[in-house]
């Protein structure tokens, strides 16, 4: 929360995406123009919707369709990539056991990070090391999320190198040995509806604060599986996957909701 923000903007990063790795793109005024608009998103809201990101309208939907195939499938066959301390706590995790202040939450999801070769950062990462854990079905599921994790990263680099620009450092701020070697999260998040009333809780997943520098967040049409608050807690919005504030209404677009705060890639659809 940066301020008594009363919109969350929607910006057109189409510049940055095309012109940013270009060595002469220092006085391109319609790339400069998106980096202070990602300056003023990140100083009042925090938050901001994207278009141009160039990442197929088509992909993300397929991204999510998959996704709800997995969580449709019988709860055994999800317990084929169950989420274990041996497995680096990459997988399966299953409606309830991610807790947030005290609290369950009532989604189920599978939890992929940047592969660790064991001895590579150390003890202290040993606990995370480890590859993903990919399910056998949807047959196409490993190839489809390989492909769209590696499109996520370079548009967060994009996005990071923008914001390099917006703090007045140089290009490659948050890279190099400052933050080269980035973990990366990705939370495949499903939200069932037919949940017994006896094991539900009020919420999907209760209010926190993400850790890092930036979260991509891609979604089902149908749903708001995010709240944003203002600083003041007087103004509240529902981010959706298209995006609307009020009575302002934007096109229907491939849009990106990002948060600034950590590179994470969520994919949240809702499991029917």
């Amino acid at each position: 929360m940066g301020s008594d923000f009363k919109s969350i903007p929607l910006i057109d990063i189409g510049p940055l995406v095309e012109k940013i790795d270009d060595p002469s793109m220092a006085n391109d005024k319609d790339l400069l123009q998106v980096v202070r608009l990602l300056d003023d998103a990140c100083k009042e809201a925090g938050f901001f919707y994207v278009k141009g990101h160039g990442i197929d309208e088509s992909l993300m939907r397929e991204v999510r369709n998959v996704t709800r195939e997995f969580f449709q499938l019988p709860y055994e066959e999800k317990l084929k990539i169950k989420m274990t301390p041996q497995s680096g706590y990459r997988g399966y995790q299953r409606i309830g056991e991610n807790i947030t202040k005290g609290k369950p939450d009532m989604h189920e999801a599978i939890d992929c990070y940047t592969p660790i070769r064991p001895g590579k950062y150390g003890d202290l990462a040993k606990p995370m090391e480890g590859s993903n854990l990919w399910p056998k079905y949807p047959s196409n599921f490993e190839v489809l999320l390989e492909n769209y994790i590696k499109l996520c990263r370079d548009i967060s680099r994009k996005i990071m190198r923008g914001i390099a620009l917006a703090l007045g450092g140089a290009i490659d701020a948050f890279e190099g040995d400052t933050a080269g070697d980035p973990f990366w999260v990705l939370r495949l998040i499903g939200y069932p509806v037919d949940i017994p009333e006896e094991q539900r809780t009020d919420t999907g997943c209760g209010a926190h604060t993400d850790y890092g520098l930036l979260t991509l967040v891609n979604q089902d049409d149908d749903i708001c599986a995010l709240e944003v608050q203002n600083r003041s807690g007087l103004d509240k919005w529902n981010i959706s996957a298209h995006p609307s504030q009020s009575c302002q209404q934007f096109p229907a677009l491939p849009c990106i909701c990002c948060i600034l705060l950590r590179v994470q890639l969520r994919c949240c659809s809702r499991a029917c």
